[in-house]
């Protein structure tokens, strides 16, 4: 079996003026729902063996906020931003060699990923909060295509 994890950032300070998106802050509470995400996938053994990670400041605190996950292999991915359900998934076949592959990003894309990859379509689905956590399974020689994945496990703080 592989695995996907799908990671949401956690909340984020409101822009301010004239603010570059990609330099958006996570808030305060924002940090606390990282660290207790970190928690959640040491308590849930997901080791992943592969980071990727949106440029954006609050993804890459997000990531940071979890604390030692064990992964040595940690990317930044600037297609993870703005991206689409399809980019993602292009983008997570494109590290198939990774068992379980954690990428940390935005929503729309992640939320219609989640989505798309268990049910098949990704309409108009809202379900993942800041800081949420989907993991996927797919079976060994299963391509990341709609449909293909069993939501093994969902949580959010």
């Amino acid at each position: 079996m592989r695995e996907l994890i799908l990671l949401r950032h956690a909340h984020a300070e409101p822009p301010a003026a004239g603010q570059d998106d990609l330099a958006r802050a996570l808030s305060p509470t924002g940090l606390d729902e990282a660290r207790a995400a970190g928690d959640w996938l040491r308590e849930h053994g997901l080791k992943p063996d592969r980071v990727l990670c949106s440029p954006a400041a609050r993804t890459q605190q997000t990531l940071a906020a979890l604390g030692d996950l064990g992964c040595g292999d940690v990317r930044e991915a600037d297609a993870i931003y703005e991206a689409s359900p399809g980019t993602l998934a292009e983008l997570a076949d494109a590290h198939h060699d990774a068992r379980r592959l954690l990428l940390v990003g935005h929503n729309p894309g992640l939320e219609q990923l989640a989505a798309l990859l268990h049910s098949g379509q990704s309409g108009d689905y809202r379900g993942m909060p800041p800081a949420a956590i989907a993991v996927l399974t797919f079976a060994e020689a299963a391509a990341i295509e709609p449909g293909a994945a069993s939501l093994s496990q969902f949580w959010w703080p």
